[in-house]
Parts: C-alpha cells; sequence; structure tokens
C-alpha cells in the first residue's frame, strides 16, 4: 500500500524541479515537501536519501539556513500522514451499527497507520542525519577553502610577494592600510598542563579566528598557531581605541595572556612592519614586560636601543657582574616590568619585599647603577633591553 500522494502521470512520484532556484525559500520548501512525500510509499528510499542530500549541499553552498531545510523535511512528513490519516475516515452507518465488514476495515486502517508512523519515524531520523551530514560536510570546505585563501593571501603580504593575483583569485579585497598585530599566547598553567593540551591550544586559536572575523566582519587576515602569529586588520574597520579592546577582548575570550605589538602599514610596507613588531615582541618577552597591546610609538626607545653595534656592546656589559647572581637579574627585570611596584615584585618572585629591597641594594653595590635612582634606573633599564636583543 502507498502512503504518498499520486504520482505525475507517467512518473514513480511527484515532480521536482531539477534545475530549481536553489536561492529561492519558496523552492527549497516545496522542493522538501514533494521530495519528502514521495518517500512515503517506501520505494528508492536511498536513492531519494542521497538525492535529498545532493540538494542540501547546493542550499548550503547558496547560504540557506540549515533550519529552514529541517522545517522544510518536517513539514513534508507533516503533510505525508495528514493525507495518510485523510484516506482513513468511515463514515458511520444509520444507527450507529457496525457490520464485521467495517470493523475489518478499521482494523486494517489502523495497521496502515501504524505502518505509515514507523515509517515516518524511520524517515525522519534518516533524512535528519542526512541534512545535517551534507550540509556540515559542504560548510567544511567553504570554511577549508576560506582559511586557505587567507592563509595564502596573509603568506604573501608577509614575505613582500606580489599580490594582487592571489587576492583577486581568492576574491579578498587588500585595504589601503593595515593594522599589523604581532602575538604572543601564554595560556594559563591549568590549560598548558591538561591532558589534552594540544587540543586545548587548537581551540584557542579557533576561537580566536573566529572573534576577529565577528570583530572585522570577516575582512581579518592571520597566521596564527598555538603560540601566536601575525594578524592583519584593514584600518577602515578598526580605529585605535578598537584596536586596544580586541586584545582584551582575545585575552577574555581564551582566557589566556596576549601579549601584542602593533603598527600601521601600506600593504608593502608590512613584510618590514611585521618583522620590527615581532623584535619588539621578542623583547617584551624576555624582558617579562606585562602581557597587553603596546604600539610602535611605545618602543621607539626600546626599537633604537636594540640596533646592533658599539653602544649595545657597551650597554650590555653593564650588567656582566650580574651574570654570577642570577636571582639579581631576575629580580631586576621583574622589578622594571612591575614598574617599581615592590610589592608586586615579591609576589612575582616569591620573596618578602625587604628581600627585593636587599637585592636592589646588591644591584647597586655589584653594577655601580642604583636601581633606586633615575639616572641608575635609566642606565640598568636600558642595558636589559640591550641584553634582550643580543642576537634577536
Amino acid at each position: 500500500m502507498r502512503f504518498g500522494p499520486a504520482a505525475a502521470p507517467g512518473t514513480d512520484g511527484p515532480a521536482i524541479a531539477e534545475d530549481a532556484n536553489y536561492a529561492d525559500l519558496g523552492t527549497v520548501t516545496r522542493t522538501c515537501l514533494e521530495l519528502t512525500a514521495s518517500m512515503l510509499d517506501g520505494r528508492d528510499l536511498p536513492d531519494k536519501i542521497e538525492r535529498l542530500g545532493s540538494f542540501v549541499a547546493q542550499w548550503a553552498q547558496d547560504g540557506v539556513p540549515i533550519d529552514t531545510i529541517h522545517q522544510s523535511i518536517h513539514d513534508g512528513l507533516e503533510l505525508g500522514l495528514d493525507r495518510v490519516v485523510s484516506t482513513m475516515t468511515i463514515a458511520p452507518e444509520a444507527g450507529g451499527r457496525a457490520t464485521e465488514a467495517r470493523l475489518d476495515k478499521a482494523l486494517a486502517n489502523c495497521e496502515n497507520l501504524a505502518r505509515a508512523t514507523k515509517l515516518i519515524i524511520e524517515m525522519l531520523d534518516r533524512t535528519t542525519a542526512t541534512v545535517s551530514a551534507a550540509y556540515v560536510r559542504e560548510a567544511r570546505t567553504a570554511v577549508t577553502e576560506h582559511n586557505i585563501a587567507v592563509a595564502t593571501l596573509t603568506s604573501a603580504l608577509l614575505a613582500g610577494h606580489p599580490f594582487s593575483t592571489i587576492a583577486r583569485e581568492c576574491g579578498i579585497e587588500v585595504a589601503e592600510f593595515y593594522h599589523v598585530f604581532v602575538l604572543s599566547l601564554q595560556p594559563s598553567a591549568e590549560a598548558t598542563s591538561a591532558p589534552d593540551g594540544t587540543q586545548a591550544g587548537r581551540r584557542m586559536v579557533h576561537r580566536i579566528q573566529e572573534e576577529l572575523a565577528g570583530g572585522t566582519a570577516g575582512s581579518a587576515l592571520s597566521l596564527l598557531s598555538v603560540d601566536g602569529g601575525t594578524v592583519l586588520i584593514p584600518r577602515d574597520v578598526m580605529d585605535s581605541e578598537a584596536a586596544e579592546e580586541l586584545i582584551g577582548s582575545l585575552s577574555r575570550t581564551v582566557e589566556a595572556a596576549i601579549t601584542a605589538v602593533a603598527t600601521l602599514a601600506a600593504p608593502e610596507q608590512i613584510p618590514t612592519a611585521a618583522a620590527q613588531a615581532h623584535e619588539l615582541l621578542t623583547m617584551a618577552g624576555k624582558l617579562g614586560w606585562a602581557a597587553r597591546l603596546y604600539r610602535f610609538d611605545d618602543l621607539a626607545l626600546e626599537y633604537q636601543l636594540s640596533r646592533e653595534g658599539f653602544g649595545r656592546d657597551v650597554l650590555g656589559s653593564l650588567l656582566d657582574p650580574l651574570d654570577t647572581h642570577p636571582e639579581l637579574l631576575r629580580t631586576l627585570e621583574r622589578h622594571i616590568g612591575t614598574n617599581l611596584n615592590r610589592q608586586r615584585t615579591a609576589r612575582l618572585l616569591h620573596v618578602h619585599s625587604n628581600t627585593v629591597d636587599y637585592r636592589l641594594k646588591r644591584i647597586g653595590q655589584l653594577t655601580g647603577y642604583d636601581p633606586t635612582q633615575a639616572t641608575g634606573l635609566w642606565h640598568l633599564r636600558a642595558a636589559l633591553i640591550a641584553r634582550a636583543c643580543d642576537p634577536l
């Protein structure tokens, strides 16, 4: 017994448009209704399920929401069940008497309804799985293709290679100027010690990419790993204040400390700007600076002190007396990194604040430069920067 609607003349089921306009939601709904209702005869179910999957893949490419497709499938099954039920009504005989034949027919209707219901539940299970799998597969393919395009263009910009053709092939418009961010990610101790630390790192990178896409309308270009990387954001979609907020938002999203250096550059200047920013980021890490966003303007002095030459060598040698006292060198780094906050320095070193005072005094005695005085502190800080950049 067939449970579906009557077939079109000369066919095994309702006609379904092969050249449907997939972007038309009305067509999506009608096609789902027709295809689902045609499954109710129980024949050629695997072929029809496969056909549904091909439709879904096309709709996913056209941006039709998956909930629209699922709702249309459910509507089709509901329509089919309604048609089955509509054929089972039995008008009562005069006087309300029920003959044996009518009882047999009622029983047969019940059996048919049970079979139809079972078939619909089976179809719902299979179509839901097919729709979800086909949609997710197509979405993943689209995401992969986009990520490859972004990575290709970003690599070309960072390497200084010709990028116009790549950008055109990728369908990405190159901005006139970019905020160039270089990032260093420091996950929490709990995250790094977790059994699935590698997988957690990948999830962290994925969340950063999602946050960047959402905050820049998908215009951010990035090359990221679990340790950090480079992000290019068009100046037109983000001002300086928003850039500050972005780093804080990323840090909160992934629950990790993020140190970043940012500068502004035209596409042709990106390789040099990124290289300079990475130098400063490396120096910030060696000096133990606080995790936050640093702009190139903030670090002009440090950048100049990091240039090779006799002056840098002399500055670095000021700390030679501390080479045999690593605890003193570490204390100096932390003290400057905390902006001369004794209590915070003591907490970071797990010592008493009086111990910090004693060590600072010893540094002055050994080097000849008092870290509690402006002139001595300036020389010692410059020496730390010179040492941090030798070699970069």
